[in-house]
C-alpha cells in the first residue's frame, strides 16, 4: 500500500525518504525481515533473487512491482560464519528470494535498486533472547559502510487496523509507544536494563494488544543486539492512523 499511494502511509514513505537521503549511500543492504520465519537462521545466499509477493488480495498493480537489487553472496557468507562460530545454527539459502519486508521499504528508501542486499531470517520460536544474540553475533561483520535494517512495525495489531479508534485503543497504542521509544532511545538507561526490557517487553504497557504476536517487535532486538548502545535518532509517526515509530542507530566504520 505504501507503494500505491495510500494515504495513511504517507507519513511512513516521507519518514523513511528522509532517513535515506541523510544517509550515505551503503555499500550493501542486511536486512531483517518480520515477513520471514525459519527454525534456523537463515540468509539468503543467490546472485539475483527473485521477488516474493506474500501477500494476497491487493490490487493487481502490487503484483507488477518490481525491485531488481544483486544478492551479496560475500556478506551472506560473512553472516552465517559469523551466527555459527556464536553458536547460533545458520543456513545459506541459494534459491530464497526477497519478500515485501524488503523490497517495499528500499523501493522508497532507494528506488534505483543498485545497492546488492541479503535477508536474513526470524528464528520461529520468537524468542527474544535469541534475537538480541543474533544481533551481539553479527557486531563483527567486517563489511564497510553496511546498512542494517530491521524491517518490522512497532504496533502490528491487524484487527485494530480495521477497527473504529476508541479513546481506550488510542491510549493502549501510545502508553506502548512511549515505553519502546524510552527503552531504545533514553540515554538515562544503562544497557543491562535496556536488554532486560526488551528480553521482557511483554511486561511493556499494552504489549500484546500492540503485538498479538511479536514477529514484527523482533527484527528491532536484532538491531539492537548489534548496536548494545540507545538510538542515534528516532523518528515518531502515524500509519494507518496508528502511533508509530522509527529508530536510526550510527556508527562509523
Amino acid at each position: 500500500m505504501p507503494l500505491l499511494g495510500d494515504e495513511g502511509h504517507a507519513e511512513m514513505v516521507a519518514c523513511l525518504q528522509k532517513i535515506a537521503k541523510n544517509l550515505k549511500k551503503p555499500s550493501a543492504i542486511l536486512l531483517i525481515s518480520a515477513h520471514w520465519e525459519e527454525s534456523i537462521a537463515t540468509i539468503t545466499a543467490g546472485i539475483n533473487p527473485p521477488l516474493i509477493y506474500d501477500y494476497f488480495g491487493f490490487p493487481k498493480e502490487s503484483y507488477e512491482i518490481t525491485y531488481p537489487c544483486s544478492g551479496e553472496p560475500l556478506l551472506a557468507n560473512q553472516v552465517h560464519d559469523l551466527l555459527e562460530n556464536a553458536g547460533i545454527s545458520a543456513e545459506l539459502d541459494q534459491n530464497r528470494g526477497f519478500d515485501h519486508g524488503l523490497f517495499v521499504p528500499l523501493k522508497i528508501m532507494f528506488s534505483n535498486a543498485d545497492i546488492p542486499c541479503v535477508q536474513l531470517s526470524l528464528n520461529n520460536n520468537l524468542s527474544a533472547v535469541e534475537h538480541l544474540d543474533m544481533g551481539r553475533a553479527l557486531y563483527d561483520l567486517d563489511y564497510s559502510n553496511l546498512l542494517v535494517i530491521g524491517s518490522g512495525f512497532s504496533f502490528h495489531n491487524m484487527k485494530e487496523f480495521f477497527a473504529p479508534e476508541t479513546s481506550e485503543s488510542r491510549a493502549k497504542n501510545e502508553y506502548f509507544e512511549a515505553w519502546l521509544l524510552e527503552t531504545c532511545s533514553s540515554t538515562d538507561i544503562k544497557e543491562e536494563e535496556r536488554e532486560q526490557r526488551l528480553i521482557q517487553w511483554e511486561k511493556a504497557p499494552y504489549a500484546r494488544f500492540c503485538h498479538p504476536r511479536e514477529e514484527h517487535l523482533l527484527p528491532l532486538h536484532v538491531c539492537y543486539g548489534l548496536a548494545q548502545t540507545s538510538s542515534s535518532e528516532y523518528f515518531e509517526l502515524q500509519i494507518l492512523n496508528k502511533k508509530s515509530s522509527m529508530y536510526l542507530w550510527s556508527t562509523e566504520c
